[in-house]
């Protein structure tokens, strides 16, 4: 590509690409993707994106051309990589000029080169990190802060390296310009500080900004760049430093109002110089040990001293309180349960820790966590009241305590009162009893403290266990306090219902839950909506309880049911609804069978929430799972939801649907659960079946459940189902088997095993083209013990009930093993004796006596030959099955099913499921289930006898071990 002529066609593209219009639009993009490939493009999009007259669109989309470029075809061994001298003049090009007047394709340029580093630095790119070095020294005001920039994300990439050799490369690199980088920080942060307090605001700004990137660099080269930090003085020395610049950037903020245009960098800063701390604690917790001491003391002091007063700010006082949950939590500061086996520095830090923490100290932080800053906050008050959905179900999982307040507040109490409760168990229940009795609703900041109290006792509810007695507060204090319904105390009923709901689990006596019940029933009808929406939660973690008895809540089912459906049609927001929902799924679970009298409404309802969230597949999810516990509740009532829950079922596991990411795992679940709870097969549910290959293929982990699907469509239908699709099945599996694991191949062939038992012809005859493996595999001796039991089931159900197909398969393995049948038979009934042991289910065990016995009568002479061999196995079967009548002294086959019995049922147990009788149904009519072990044994070996007459059959016995003979007389004898 000549670069002149190449220029301004490459322009012109560039141009239109970034049009509005599509017609000029995808044309343009599609000539730019074949140029991709082409020598010499980037050298363009370079000389395109490094002129500044150009329009700064134009340029953007070079360079984010250009940056694809190098993920794509900068590595030597990609396919159409860029050449070696390409790649060298496009490396000189990048850092001949640190003048990009536009900050964000200055930006996107420092990515750029910091990504060519990242496989070029430092081999092929000696020279880039000392013209950084050089370029960050310059006057020009323009040439160093880009080259700041360039030089910082080109250190944050090199520090992300995890190769061995990447690791001590980037080690090399931060000893030799660490001592720059400290001088470079403390240049800019000084120069920022003296034009800051003398006034001179954009230049101080600028001065911010360098100060910013040096630190950002610095932060890298400090947490990754040393595997010894604690013997670096330069390393500790800045660290030290850290505390003393904080304290200025601070009293900065004094002098710096909030409308300041250095504010935002200012509290950028500061956060970076917290997350130097951080970050350095959390990888090198021993070097930390000597800085302990003084996070501490600064971290208190800010938050929890006067000292913060004025200067703190939110990000801050989190960032803070992080740095102090760090140090309490740290495992290694904490000494061995047996002292003489702590490490020194696990001993110095716990000693440095206990130290720190006095009574005193301890006291004081417990006390302004709860009073100061588990306050409701004017904010969050009025969130209550103009958005009450968000205030309740704001989000307080995760790792939202790293980033938001009242996160980071309660995890740092809870770890501090995990740590120090001794000291602050009496702290806490003082607090407790001076709020003792209704609180005065004329008093906004006595009824804040009750709410933060309260907080801070169901947070705490584990460590507390010992010392509260709560089903006598429950009673005598917080009853009461539910009660009281004028408008203002709705933040203490909130908030006591979410109490009752920490304690639940932890201490609540199972004859207090229908006081319970009867609360929630109240609450759920309580006027304010965040009142309603908590009761709603604590109600799914009492049903959700070990101690959860479903006769104490039949009483209040039908009632708290209909208000929890009313409230799912009161809230508005996704996240709202998903909420309710888990609740009601929750519900539906734990009463099963006795909630269908009130799924009504519920069940007209759905079909529109379904449509209205076809935007917001986390609440489709949150439906798909409510749809599970209710095909579950309703059993074979489930099929008067098919119009609705089939094209669910469709959507949610069709692979060639944009929404299959997220509903697939649910999707499958419920097809499952429709199918087990089916009374009988329909066309609609036949039809779904066509989803399945291609969840086959994808070979995820959902693949089990759709084994389990295709097993309960055999249950629910085998002839319809094998007639429609066990061909396509049949491919699908041949494809499995070739790569897959033993434990997936033993997957497949129970599939394979089950058609068989259900559908003896029909199965045999449609998975005939998976059955050789299955007999080579036999005879080949299978070496894993799980696959070959599995082969010999699937052998023995056809050998059983469908000889005919077995002799036919027989003759055709023979022709490829070049034997005679008798001889490939012979071979088989070898390795079946040999392998039994392999099997090790009583019911498969039974299954290979039975087949094996099937053979008899017979004159063949390789079945006599055998014989000694069907014996053994016969009489192993005899001892696993039969069990001895201690009255009668005669013995009894343990499997045999006489007939279908309905289970009685407790309440803790599940009704069983349509698929569970069809399955009982079929067990009966199974010769394992169906046929007497030594019945059959005694019928064979008489036909033996009478085909070969005495002497022969006599001749035939004494080729078994007279052992073995004594055992089966045992157990026919009397017949």
């Amino acid at each position: 590509m000549d670069i002149q002529s190449a220029s301004s066609v490459v322009l012109q593209a560039l141009t239109q690409a970034t049009s509005q219009d599509t017609a000029v639009l995808k044309p343009a993009e599609e000539q730019l993707r074949q140029w991709e490939t082409q020598p010499g493009f980037y050298s363009v999009l370079l000389s395109i994106f490094n002129n500044h007259l150009l329009d700064v669109n134009v340029r953007w989309l070079a360079v984010l051309y250009f940056k694809n470029g190098i993920d794509r075809y900068w590595r030597r061994v990609a396919p159409h990589a860029l050449s070696e001298e390409e790649k060298s003049s496009l490396r000189a090009g990048l850092i001949t000029n640190f003048n990009e007047p536009v900050n964000q394709i200055a930006t996107q340029i420092a990515v750029l080169i910091a990504k060519v580093a990242r496989l070029d630095c430092p081999r092929q790119w000696p020279e880039l990190i000392p013209i950084l070095l050089e370029s960050v020294k310059v006057q020009d005001s323009l040439q160093q802060h880009r080259a700041l920039l360039t030089f910082y994300h080109v250190t944050k990439t090199l520090a992300s390296k995890r190769l061995a050799t990447d690791r001590r490369l980037f080690q090399d690199l931060a000893s030799s310009i660490y001592s720059f980088a400290c001088s470079l920080w403390n240049h800019h942060t000084d120069s920022f500080l003296q034009q800051i307090y003398s006034g001179d605001q954009q230049t101080a700004l600028s001065s911010l900004e360098r100060t910013l990137l040096s630190l950002k660099v610095l932060r890298k080269l400090t947490v990754h760049g040393f595997v010894d930090p604690q013997n670096n003085m330069e390393v500790m020395g800045f660290l030290n430093a850290v505390f003393e610049r904080l304290k200025q950037f601070l009293e900065c903020c004094r002098q710096v109002g909030p409308g300041s245009p250095c504010r935002e960098k200012l509290e950028k800063t500061i956060i970076l110089f917290t997350k130097v701390l951080l970050d350095f604690l959390e990888y090198h917790p021993c070097p930390f040990i000597p800085l302990i001491q003084r996070s501490l003391e600064f971290a208190v002091s800010y938050v929890f001293t006067e000292a913060g007063e004025g200067v703190v700010f939110e990000r801050f006082i989190v960032q803070c309180m992080n740095l102090i949950k760090m140090i309490v939590k740290n495992d290694a500061y904490k000494p061995a349960k047996n002292i003489e086996d702590s490490k020194p520095e696990s001993l110095e830090a716990h000693r440095i820790k206990t130290a720190f923490f006095t009574h005193q100290t301890l006291t004081e932080i417990g006390r302004r966590l709860v009073s100061k800053y588990f306050l409701l906050t004017e904010e969050e008050l009025t969130m209550w009241e103009e958005d009450p959905e968000s205030f309740a179900v704001e989000e307080t999982g995760g790792d939202s305590w790293k980033y938001s307040l009242r996160p980071s507040t309660e995890v740092l109490f809870l770890d501090i009162f995990h740590n120090y409760s001794q000291t602050l168990t009496p702290v806490l229940l003082e607090m407790v009893q001076n709020l003792q009795g209704p609180s005065n609703v004329e008093d906004p900041v006595q009824m804040l403290m009750k709410d933060a109290v309260y907080n801070a006792v169901g947070l705490a509810a584990y460590e507390l266990f010992d010392n509260v007695d709560f089903d006598q507060w429950f009673k005598n204090q917080l009853l009461g306090e539910l009660q009281v319904s004028h408008n203002r105390y709705k933040l203490i009923r909130r908030r006591v219902i979410w109490l009752i709901g920490q304690w639940i689990s932890v201490k609540f006596k199972p004859e207090l839950r229908p006081l319970l019940y009867e609360v929630i029933l109240s609450l759920m009808q309580d006027p304010d909506l965040v009142v309603r929406i908590e009761t709603a939660t604590t109600l799914k973690l009492a049903v959700d309880d070990f101690e959860f008895r479903t006769e104490q809540f039949l009483p209040y089912l039908e009632s708290i049911f209909s208000l929890l459906f009313q409230l799912l049609q009161q809230v508005n927001e996704c996240d709202t609804k998903m909420q309710v929902l888990h609740v009601i799924s929750c519900v539906i679970e734990r009463v099963s069978i006795q909630i269908r009298p009130y799924v009504g409404c519920l069940v007209q309802y759905l079909p529109l929430l379904w449509k209205q969230s076809e935007e917001h597949n986390m609440l489709r999810c949150a439906i798909l799972t409510t749809l599970i516990h209710l095909v579950q509740g309703l059993g074979a009532e489930s099929k008067n939801l098919y119009p609705f829950l089939l094209p669910v079922i469709q959507l949610s596991t069709d692979v060639s649907q944009p929404p299959h990411v997220y509903l697939l795992e649910d999707g499958l679940e419920l097809w499952l659960v429709t199918l087990e709870n089916s009374p009988a097969i329909t066309p609609e549910l036949l039809r779904i079946f066509q989803n399945m290959s291609p969840l086959l293929e994808l070979s995820s982990e959902n693949v089990r459940t759709c084994f389990q699907i295709i097993n309960a469509y055999i249950y629910l239908s085998a002839t319809d189902f094998l007639q429609n699709y066990a061909e396509a099945l049949c491919r699908s599996f041949c494809e499995l088997l070739s790569d897959i694991t033993n434990e997936g191949q033993v997957q497949v062939l129970k599939v394979v095993e089950i058609a068989i038992k259900v559908s003896p012809i029909l199965g045999s005859h449609m998975f005939q083209p998976l059955l050789p493996s299955v007999i080579r595999g036999i005879v080949e001796g299978e070496r894993y013990p799980v696959v070959m039991s599995t082969y010999l089931g699937v052998t023995g159900r056809i050998l059983l009930q469908n000889s005919g197909f077995f002799t036919s398969l027989l003759t055709q393995m023979a022709v490829e093993f070049n034997q005679e049948a008798d001889q490939l038979l012979g071979s088989m009934i070898e390795m079946w004796v040999d392998r039994m042991d392999n099997i090790t289910q009583p019911e498969r065990r039974k299954l290979s006596a039975l087949a094996l016995l099937s053979l008899l009568p017979s004159d063949n002479s390789v079945i006599q030959d055998k014989f000694c061999g069907i014996i053994n196995i016969s009489v192993e079967a005899l001892h696993d099955v039969m069990t001895e009548d201690p009255e009668t002294a005669t013995f009894k086959d343990c499997m045999l099913m006489s007939h279908f019995e309905e289970p009685k049922l407790t309440d803790d147990e599940e009704p069983p499921t349509e698929q569970d009788k069809r399955r009982k149904l079929l067990a009966l009519e199974d010769p394992v289930h169906s046929v007497s072990l030594q019945q059959f044994v005694y019928e064979k070996l008489k036909a033996q006898q009478m085909l070969m007459g005495d002497q022969g059959f006599q001749a035939l016995m004494e080729t078994v071990d007279t052992e073995i003979v004594r055992q089966l007389q045992e157990f026919i004898q009397g017949m």
